[in-house]
């Protein structure tokens, strides 16, 4: 099977270039599945049902979340009761929804699943305990082909999580800091990137406007974080190609709105 992962969908910005994109680069790879975190899709925070229903018909097929998830708390609960919507799994017990599902392509179970990192986010079990039985648990109910979307503001907890997996699990991705790292490999059968960046304005700050930030960095003082009502936006995807459980191949995909060619980059492998 081909699944591909798309990262942070930032606002509207985000939202109109996979739209204008997606679909079309879906026939191309002929993507079998498409897996996207889109907590800050709607006007950089949370997910709407409207944005959300905007999203699916784009092309994708399943979304995953992060510390943003509950940002717009009402419509998140019901997104997670109806839609095929994911919030870290890791989140404390008793919490509405998941982040584990297991769905059929090509007559294959595949399972996605989201957790959450604990430095400077918001109160989680610990994910490497929890992640270490959740795949247990997969591989007892003989589930070999598992995705992880792992959204952390540190790159060792993303490192952490691939050396303690790899080998166990088909791909993990990194969210979280709408930065795109360099460093797409496979190893022991496991595709691995550290943070596959944010889809949206590429011009500014985090696909944020800039002028808050700077204003926060220069005098200490903050405000409310905007998205630009223009920007040049971009696209980002990861691409995995999985046989029983193992991935064969990776490749990372770059759309820039004001290019017609694609920007493709080939993980590297043992």
């Amino acid at each position: 099977m081909r699944i591909a992962f798309i990262g942070d969908i930032v606002g509207r910005p985000g939202r109109k270039i996979i739209k204008d994109n997606l679909q079309t680069i879906r026939k191309k790879f002929e993507i079998d599945y498409v897996i996207a975190n889109a907590e800050n899709a709607s006007h950089g925070f949370g997910l709407t049902i409207k944005n959300c229903d905007e999203l699916l018909k784009c092309g994708i097929d399943i979304i995953t979340g992060g510390n943003h998830s509950f940002d717009k708390k009402k419509e998140m609960i019901a997104l997670l009761e109806t839609k095929p919507v994911l919030r870290p799994d890791n989140y404390p017990l008793g919490l509405v929804g998941s982040g584990v599902k297991v769905v059929e392509i090509n007559g294959e179970k595949l399972a996605v699943i989201n957790l959450m990192g604990q430095f400077s986010m918001p109160t989680v079990e610990n994910p490497f305990n929890w992640a270490k039985k959740l795949i247990q648990s997969l591989h007892e109910e003989n589930v070999k082909n598992i995705f992880i979307d792992f959204h952390g503001e540190a790159t060792s907890e993303k490192r952490v999580i691939f050396m303690m997996l790899k080998g166990q699990v088909s791909a993990i991705c990194g969210t979280h800091t709408h930065v795109s790292t360099d460093d797409l490999q496979i190893e022991n059968s496991t595709a691995y990137l550290t943070d596959i960046g944010l889809t949206g304005c590429r011009d500014n700050v985090i696909g944020m406007d800039s002028k808050v930030p700077i204003l926060k960095a220069t005098t200490g003082l903050g405000g409310h974080f905007q998205i630009p009502s223009s920007c040049k936006s971009i696209l980002q995807m990861m691409v995995i190609d999985i046989d029983d459980g193992k991935a064969i191949n990776a490749f990372k995909i770059k759309k820039l709105c004001n290019k017609q060619e694609l920007i493709i980059t080939y993980a590297i492998t043992e």
